[in-house]
């Protein structure tokens, strides 16, 4: 008798993404890696699981693990560092004639280069040019967050941007080490981007299993790259001239969230909507577009990987409404206030008695703390920044009851109940086999 599989393995992430997707048969095991995680991330949570797995497998030192599909769902640090720590290890393996970990098939990765149709050369360097080097190293400083929160009304909108910009780098190189490894880069498109059309049809992935991409999506894109173009033709002296409200201005059609890979994973009659950082309303005109849905319509899936680690920025009460599911997982500890309660509070208030679970990857205490600490640092720049524009709202002092997450688990105990935790060492799995 053959087994099928299909379960979602979710790995502690710090403040980032990195799952793992297990299907094919128990005599034939496929596996899906989708993002990597920020930096922490790899040495300890990551590499570790992948050489378990190679032991679970009974495959001995000189063979390495199979990896079917490695997806970056975008190029920001806290998904694609990982994946660069992994091709890394896996060139160096290469040039030392050492054996290698993993041998990645495939790999879905839209560079920045790729998006945009451009070159982002001026902007890296004009980012370079006006906030320093250390912009581009994948940590913003957070004297530059306060700068730039104290002078400018759009600050998410301008540090996104910079995220962005700091990432085209590791995306570029990402994209160089899978070519000097011969991993094939978006072969089921052609080598040409990931992206969602009318004329979009699911890939059939060996294994059992389909994929259907519904973001980014075409018209998004080119609307994008026609952005991209206006502002390097507004500011010819890029580099030397930058301001942050040009980037603000730059950042207005959100790369950030257009760039997110959204796909739809089913196998038999089970489902996972992996939703990277897209921004809700985008994944809905995505899975309309693709036909998944109809306009207005609703879409149940088994599990749904909550967008942008619970950021409330992407989602509302109507998408909770309209996708709904058996599982959410939420990866964030807290870093950049996410996953925020305002999120939580709306997938409750949508589902109500509705059978449902939550999957976070920390526990709540820790989560509250770094959520406090990101709701200080914002209140303390919105403080200096009222002194030169006195119209700006400053949030009040952080409320463990109006604001943590454990006093909303307290006053939601049927919320609570529901909620399981990514447990360090101990691998946390969604096994959809067997489930209604």
């Amino acid at each position: 008798m053959v087994d099928d599989t299909f379960r979602l393995e979710v790995l502690r992430a710090r403040n980032g993404d990195c799952l793992l997707l297990h299907y094919g048969t128990e005599e034939q095991p496929k596996l899906a890696l989708i993002d990597g995680g920020p930096k922490t991330v790899y040495k300890p949570f990551l590499r570790p699981r992948l050489e378990q797995l190679r032991d679970e497998r009974g495959l001995d030192q000189d063979t390495p693990l199979k990896i079917d599909l490695v997806m970056l769902s975008h190029i920001d640090e806290d998904h694609v560092f990982g994946l660069l720590e992994l091709t890394g290890e896996l060139l160096d393996a290469k040039r030392n004639n050492e054996p290698r970990i993993v041998e990645v098939e495939d790999l879905w990765h839209n560079t920045f280069d790729d998006i945009i149709d451009n070159d982002a050369t001026e902007l890296t360097q004009a980012v370079t040019a006006r906030f320093g080097a250390a912009a581009l190293n994948g940590d913003l400083p957070g004297d530059l967050i306060a700068d730039l929160d104290a002078t400018d009304y759009q600050t998410d909108a301008v540090v996104d941007t910079i995220k962005i910009v700091a990432s085209v780098g590791q995306g570029r190189n990402l994209r160089d080490n899978a070519d000097n490894l011969g991993i094939e880069r978006n072969v089921e498109m052609k080598d040409k981007l990931m992206m969602a059309s009318p004329k979009t049809k699911p890939f059939k992935m060996r294994g059992g299993l389909s994929l259907t991409v519904a973001g980014p999506m075409l018209d998004e894109v080119k609307v994008l790259q026609k952005k991209h173009n206006e502002f390097l033709r507004a500011n010819p002296e890029l580099a030397q001239h930058i301001t942050a409200s040009a980037l603000a201005q730059y950042a207005d059609n959100s790369p950030y969230n257009l760039s997110s890979i959204v796909v739809l994973a089913k196998s038999g009659d089970k489902t996972i909507l992996f939703t990277g950082d897209a921004r809700g309303d985008k994944i809905l005109e995505g899975l309309e577009l693709v036909k998944i849905i109809e306009p207005g319509e609703t879409l149940h899936v088994n599990v749904l990987k909550g967008p942008h680690h619970g950021s409330s920025n992407n989602v509302s009460l109507d998408f909770f409404k309209r996708i709904t599911a058996d599982h959410y997982v939420f990866s964030g500890d807290g870093d950049f206030g996410n996953p925020e309660r305002a999120t939580l509070e709306a997938l409750a208030e949508a589902r109500g008695k509705d059978p449902y679970e939550i999957h976070l990857t920390y526990p709540i205490d820790e989560i509250d703390l770094a959520r406090e600490a990101d709701w200080d640092q914002h209140r303390r720049n919105e403080v200096k920044r009222k002194r030169t524009k006195p119209g700006t709202t400053v949030r009040p002092e952080w409320s463990v009851a109006d604001n943590s997450l454990a006093a909303f688990f307290e006053t939601n105990p049927d919320v609570r109940e529901r909620t399981s935790f990514v447990e360090k060492g101990i691998p946390h799995t969604i096994d959809l086999i067997g489930q209604p």
